[in-house]
């Protein structure tokens, strides 16, 4: 009988990825197919930016980490082709839907995005943007999701976000800033009293 093959060790995702991926970021000779630019200037809807950082356990901003999102825009769509909305916008246009942001070079170990606010994809869903967050020591990527606190009315109807405990859903919220129009604040916690919210998929 052939003997049995032991498991090969699980390594963590990170850091190198965020400068791979992000690589015109970081300032090496390479493209990179994503950036903080979601939306360009010409696409309708309402334009945003939203800024963040990522903390670890011990509640301090890591400065290698990744954060990709993927969003609708204002009127709900996917630039996708297989959206099957009516309507649906191809890849090809001014909204990528698509972003990717390294923690790296801010000063503040900040993540920027600009975007515009994505509208609702399906009837009983809130506007939100779907995140994925790549960070050293974790052996997989966390998926999370940004809603927006201004937007109250909707948010209680959405079925993903109200099947979190009430006590935990602000930690999902990006909140307006109130001196910046257009700007969102959204911090990750990875770990603590502030622990963000995360979903398995």
């Amino acid at each position: 009988m052939s003997e049995l093959l032991k498991q090969t060790p699980s390594q963590t995702v990170g850091p190198y990825f965020a400068y791979g991926l992000t690589a015109e970021q970081y300032r090496y000779p390479f493209t990179q197919i994503a950036s903080g630019k979601v939306a360009d200037d010409t696409v309708p809807g309402t334009h945003i930016r939203i800024v963040g950082r990522i903390f670890d356990g011990e509640g301090k901003p890591v400065p290698d980490a990744m954060v990709e999102i993927w969003q609708a825009d204002g009127e709900g769509r996917y630039a996708h082709p297989a959206d099957s909305s009516e309507g649906a916008r191809g890849s090809n246009t001014g909204f990528k839907g698509f972003g990717r942001q390294g923690t790296g070079v801010d000063p503040e170990n900040r993540f920027h995005f600009e975007t515009v606010k994505p509208g609702s994809v399906g009837e009983g869903e809130a506007p939100h943007i779907t995140v994925i967050v790549f960070m050293r020591g974790l052996l997989t990527h966390a998926y999370t999701r940004i809603y927006f606190a201004d937007e109250a009315e909707r948010n209680a109807a959405d079925p993903v976000l109200q099947s979190v405990p009430e006590e935990r859903r602000a930690t999902l919220l990006a909140e307006p800033d109130p001196d910046t129009h257009g700007l969102y604040r959204f911090d990750i916690h990875m770990q603590g009293e502030k622990e963000t919210v995360f979903f398995n998929v």
